[in-house]
């Protein structure tokens, strides 16, 4: 048998805010989600979002230290077009999430931007330029 990629799993230092950040992203948790200690979301593909406290990471490895440097993980969410990659960039900022780089027309032929989730992890936001016009 084969591995098969299954899981994108994040440790997260405050649940809550977490979860309201993917969730403005569309990202679907069950409505009890806060008070979990691990929850998922199914992503397109059959691929889930999985968020676990640091407490519960540390119940089974105690030694168990967040990542530091310059961002632990990236994650892309494609967007259909350049003017909703702007919408969402302002809207993400706007709520008070830190916005890493405003959205700009990126040499690739995409819009793109980058925004940070509650723990630093980048997240960016893109779609195809041609998608406007």
């Amino acid at each position: 048998m084969t591995p098969r990629f299954d899981v994108i799993g994040l440790v997260v230092s405050d649940l809550t805010a977490s979860l309201a950040f993917y969730r403005r992203l569309g990202l679907v948790f069950p409505e009890d989600a806060e008070k979990q200690p691990h929850v998922e979301a199914a992503l397109p593909g059959g691929v889930r979002l999985t968020l676990d406290t640091e407490k519960t990471v540390r119940s089974f490895y105690p030694g168990w230290r967040p990542s530091t440097g310059n961002g632990r993980v990236g994650l892309a969410f494609r967007c259909d077009s350049p003017a909703e990659v702007d919408g969402v960039y302002k809207d993400l900022v706007g709520a008070g999430y830190h916005g890493e780089l405003e959205p700009w027309d990126a040499v690739w032929g995409m819009r793109y931007a980058v925004v940070h989730d509650p723990d630093g992890n980048g997240v960016d936001l893109f779609a195809d330029l041609a998608a406007s016009q």
